[in-house]
């Protein structure tokens, strides 16, 4: 066996080594290379768990070697600009050349197969249009809503303290600051470092009710009062489900969880923190929207709303009844698709649960008009949101306005190294190694977010002017075209199958929707 040659090869080796070192004094530092890699061998032969080291000791961690610098070898060798997952070459080189303020442009044409199915586009005009940036702005707040708030087009999508680092998150706020938008604090709870750097703030809920919860995991009134009135807080967003991992709780490794972390969570230090996969303070859609109320009141008016990933359609169409039967609705929903991010989650929920959010745009979008409440209600779209053709993508099939995450850690200098659940993030953004997070200069990438963010949302107004338009929300469905299986194009607006107004009251709803509004209970999810 390959094993018993290696030992007695070294076995003789060593013999060698002694009888010539006694001699020739010199060859003593021979030993000090030999001996570890016997003593390794024997170890190897006798101890190891691993099948391929047991039977080729030593040279067989080659392999161990190699497997662990593979993702590195993939990314910088073997992917090709298109190929990369889950941001691709072209997208990460968009993001760092936005952010830093170097050329964006590209030469000699597109590297993109235009004819691939799936390929999407948008037609142009022969009288394009000068957008007024001001278009780059939309309120938040319905009739229920007392302190509406004027939010940017893009914004930075849910991301904890926990999660990443503090110096990330203090950079991810400054630049929000520097470029007047929101930043989301993740269900992680509002940190001092999501307050450091002046910008405005949605403050998300979760079922751990970090920062509002009492000592038993429920939610606090009066602690969500106190931190919800801030003067940087600008809207509360209750968090149902979250695309890369939807119908289960939020995940912090123990490695992250240190003192602070657990201090400002209000968990034990040290150890897993799990948040429960459904909400403790309410337990149907009536439920919900009356707690949409409850935190609505405690801010004095604040906008309110919810995010969820789309599931079993009849779940969020009785979220829909309950509006129509209760009056009640929230001002704004965040619709999260399966391909978005996190930084930890079970690989079945991340690869197999949850619509994507194109599909689950277009379904939410479709129920709401069809109810009749969409006039009062902004749409968020959260998910791969990287450039300015993607914000008029994701307008177009309904939303107001985009979340962005993985792209603003871009822009912090993430190179999607893919170890954000292992606390040995080698940029210093996704871990809670305060030596690592040095690494991210706050001063230099809040200018770097700002940047992104200025750059994106000049090139989506660009191209709704380039489309013809004066404003993003003259986008429909139909001007972005999609190529099919049978080499042809559809619009959006007939792939998607959208309800016209008013057709779930109508009493004849079409099939695709009949069956689950017919399922769909205001009382019970």
């Amino acid at each position: 066996m390959m094993r018993m040659v290696f030992y007695a090869v070294s076995l003789v080796a060593l013999v060698i080594v002694v009888s010539i070192a006694q001699v020739w004094q010199p060859f003593w530092w021979a030993l000090v290379l030999v001996v570890p890699f016997i003593l390794l061998g024997i170890y190897d032969m006798h101890w190891t768990t691993h099948n391929v080291l047991h039977n080729y000791p030593v040279v067989g961690h080659l392999r161990y070697a190699l497997e662990f610098i593979s993702p590195e070898i993939r990314q910088y060798f073997v992917e090709t600009n298109e190929s990369g997952k889950p941001y691709n070459r072209l997208q990460r080189e968009l993001v760092y050349a936005r952010a830093t303020g170097s050329d964006d442009t590209q030469p000699f044409g597109t590297q993109l197969d235009l004819m691939e199915v799936g390929f999407v586009r948008a037609s142009h005009s022969l009288s394009p249009k000068k957008v007024d940036p001001q278009q780059g702005r939309i309120m938040v707040g319905g009739p229920q809503c007392k302190k509406p708030y004027s939010a940017s087009r893009l914004n930075i999508s849910a991301m904890s303290f926990g999660a990443l680092s503090s110096n990330a998150i203090h950079a991810l706020n400054a630049g929000a600051r520097l470029g007047q938008f929101a930043h989301n604090t993740g269900e992680g709870g509002l940190s001092p470092y999501h307050l450091a750097g002046g910008g405005d703030i949605t403050w998300q809920i979760g079922t751990g009710y970090f920062g509002c919860r009492t000592a038993d995991g429920n939610f606090d009134e009066a602690k969500f009062t106190e931190n919800a009135n801030r003067d940087a807080v600008k809207m509360i967003e209750i968090k149902l489900s979250q695309g890369a991992k939807p119908a289960h709780g939020g995940v912090l490794p123990a490695a992250k969880v240190d003192e602070e972390i657990a201090r400002i969570r209000g968990v034990a230090m040290g150890k897993d923190v799990i948040s429960p996969p459904a909400h403790s303070a309410f337990s149907s859609p009536e439920g919900l929207l009356q707690f949409v109320v409850q935190l609505r009141d405690a801010t004095g008016g604040k906008p309110v709303g919810f995010k969820l990933c789309i599931g079993h359609h009849r779940e969020f169409m009785g979220i829909v009844k309950a509006m129509l039967k209760t009056g009640i609705t929230p001002d704004f929903i965040t619709v999260d698709g399966a391909e978005g991010g996190t930084g930890a989650a079970p690989v079945e929920f991340t690869n197999r649960l949850g619509v994507p959010l194109n599909e689950g745009l277009a379904f939410v979008q479709s129920c709401l008009v069809g109810a009749g409440v969409r006039k009062d209600i902004r749409l968020i779209a959260s998910g791969k949101v990287v450039s300015g053709f993607d914000m008029i993508e994701k307008i177009a099939l309904g939303a107001d306005m985009c979340n962005v995450a993985r792209p603003m850690m871009f822009a912090l200098g993430c190179i999607q190294a893919v170890r954000c659940n292992t606390n040995t993030c080698p940029t210093g953004i996704a871990t809670q190694d305060r030596k690592r997070a040095k690494a991210v200069d706050i001063n230099l990438r809040q200018k770097h977010v700002a940047r992104f963010h200025a750059a994106t949302v000049e090139s989506f107004l660009d191209l709704v002017g380039a489309m013809g338009m004066f404003s993003p929300d003259e986008l429909t469905p139909d001007h972005i075209h999609q190529r099919v299986a049978d080499e042809s194009e559809r619009p959006f607006g007939t792939t998607h199958n959208y309800l016209e107004p008013g057709e779930l009251l109508s009493g004849k709803v079409r099939e695709a929707y009949s069956s689950d509004w017919e399922k769909a209970r205001a009382e019970a999810f």
